[in-house]
């Protein structure tokens, strides 16, 4: 029998996010300055406001994976991927035209992933049909992490760059999951807000999604789904939330 009080403890720990990492993937890191009116993130930033005026298009360039650890099969790789592709792409063309001729280059490197446990996910999601309230509790060995760094390129001129790093929390609103990856996947929106928000000229405002929608091969940008697994479940269920793997990437690494 799952025991809440003994998660109590819990409730007196407050997981910091690790420090950004300098991966070395960004073209320069000069002038990243910490921003210290996050709560959950940490983040590096630098903007070029004068150059982000002139700002209406961009090139979105895949998302790479520079150094994320042994542990990681092939099929995680393509989910974490694939997840922040779509979501960059769903957050950059609610501000700007996504054009792949376009001089301003998004480049964007996930520099380092902590699984999430999913044994102690399965006590953390139990415990949670006990305690009420809209803050969930995870158990210790559950809480994964995600760091990943971004940069706009206008040519050679670096307009943004963004270093950012999150880790799940004891007590919040970060949901275990049977995934190792479910946490970094989870963490995938708040990152891809972030460097939208970066990378957004001053006195623009986010637009209505253009039509036909440029990041259509990604699936739907709302997934009720998830919620309804949340919800019957208490774990985040990635299958389930929209994080999907590429399958046509996948054929085609199975070819060779």
């Amino acid at each position: 029998m799952i025991r809440p009080l003994a998660f109590v403890p819990l409730l007196l720990l407050a997981a910091c996010a690790s420090a950004p990492t300098r991966s070395g993937f960004l073209t320069t890191y000069d002038g990243l300055t910490p921003r210290t009116d996050t709560v959950r993130a940490k983040v590096e930033l630098r903007r070029d406001k004068a150059g982000l005026a002139e700002v209406r298009q961009v090139a979105i360039e895949p998302t790479v994976l520079v150094n994320p650890g042994e542990w990681l099969t092939p099929g995680e790789r393509r989910l974490l991927l694939r997840e922040l592709d779509a979501q960059l792409c769903f957050e950059l063309s609610e501000r700007f035209d996504i054009d792949a001729a376009s001089p301003n280059r998004v480049r964007v490197a996930i520099t380092r992933v902590e699984p999430t446990g999913r044994a102690a996910s399965v006590a953390s999601a139990a415990a949670g049909f006990f305690i009420p309230g809209p803050l969930g509790v995870r158990a210790p060995g559950t809480l994964g992490a995600l760091s990943a760094e971004a940069e706009m390129l206008n040519g050679e001129s670096q307009l943004v760059a963004v270093s950012w790093s999150r880790g799940a929390t004891a007590i919040g609103t970060d949901n275990p999951s049977l995934s190792r990856v479910g946490d970094a996947l989870q963490f995938a929106e708040p990152f891809a807000d972030a460097v939208a928000a970066a990378m957004t000229p001053e006195g623009f405002e986010s637009r209505p999604v253009p039509q036909p929608d440029p990041c259509a091969r990604f699936g739907p940008r709302f997934r009720p789904e998830g919620w309804a697994a949340k919800l019957a479940t208490g774990l985040y269920v990635p299958e389930m939330s929209g994080a999907k793997a590429d399958q046509k990437e996948a054929d085609r690494e199975g070819e060779h």
